[in-house]
């Protein structure tokens, strides 16, 4: 079987050396097996996402060195596929709405006896819409009141008949406990369909076969596995790299305002320069 990898940025600001990592991981592995390495533009965050970082993206990918093969995928393109996987999640009774305020989850939370987290630190919700009859469900949604739709983790868990695990070339066979998350979100009214559903669905669409991404994002392969499952598509291999850290010691992150490559391209410094300083460490 022929290895399919891909980078999957999102729009939100200029890549810094930990994207290149990651995108090179990626590269390199296809590169070195006669493989395929796909670039997806991952913009499904309307409100946050810009056309200028796209653009951005693509000319320092080039100019660093890395080329991928077949067209770029954008997600805003491909709303109607994500909506068709939500469609078939609520027609099998996946889904339900929630209409509690981030505040009221918050307080709801910090009330009980413990304060139960997610694997990002969030809290985890405690599903309190999950018992709300469906007349009271569709008054709620016909008087017009907000609401995300959320997964029922445990439902869904209830219509898998295997367990649930994933090979990570660099740890082995995990095995997977996707309830610690809690009921997710999928979808919202100004993100259409979140990150989970996405990913998972483009990197089947697409054919994907080795992931590599950050160790951030190992505990949510837990959830990816369910939504594989639940849904029947294929489960790649996974390849989660340690992440590049600045002279402090904290992980680059453009949240954290991590130097642009293009800052340090116009700088002066070369492409095979920023390649080098991007090798991850072992």
């Amino acid at each position: 079987m022929s290895i399919v990898t891909r980078f999957a940025p999102s729009p939100t600001g200029l890549l810094h050396l930990g994207h290149v990592a990651s995108a090179m991981a990626g590269w390199r592995a296809a590169r070195e097996a006669g493989g395929r390495f796909l670039l997806r533009i991952e913009d499904i965050d309307q409100t946050r996402c810009r056309p200028a970082y796209t653009t951005a993206i693509l000319e320092d990918l080039a100019w660093i060195g890395l080329d991928w093969d077949g067209p770029v995928r954008v997600q805003s393109a491909h709303f109607p596929e994500y909506q068709a996987v939500l469609d078939t999640l609520a027609a099998r009774g996946l889904l339900y709405p929630c209409f509690c305020t981030r505040a009221e989850i918050q307080r709801e939370v910090l009330a009980a006896a413990s304060a139960p987290h997610a694997p990002d630190g969030s809290l985890r919700y405690p599903g309190t819409c999950r018992g709300l009859s469906d007349s009271e469900r569709e008054d709620r949604i016909a008087a017009g009141a907000p609401h995300v739709l959320r997964l029922d983790v445990a439902a869904a868990l209830a219509t898998v008949t295997t367990p649930l695990w994933f090979e990570d070339i660099r740890r082995g066979q995990i095995m997977c406990t996707p309830q610690q998350f809690g009921d997710v979100v999928l979808a919202r009214k100004d993100t259409p369909a979140s990150y989970h559903l996405c990913v998972t669905h483009d990197d089947a669409v697409q054919g994907v076969t080795l992931v590599t991404r950050g160790d951030d994002l190992r505990p949510a392969t837990d959830l990816h596995r369910l939504l594989q499952a639940v849904m029947g598509w294929p489960v790649p291999r996974y390849a989660h790299h340690p992440l590049l850290s600045d002279e402090s010691g904290r992980r680059l992150a453009k949240r954290d305002r991590a130097m642009s490559v293009r800052a340090m391209r116009e700088a002066g410094m070369r492409a095979d320069d920023i390649r080098k300083r991007a090798m991850l460490p072992s």
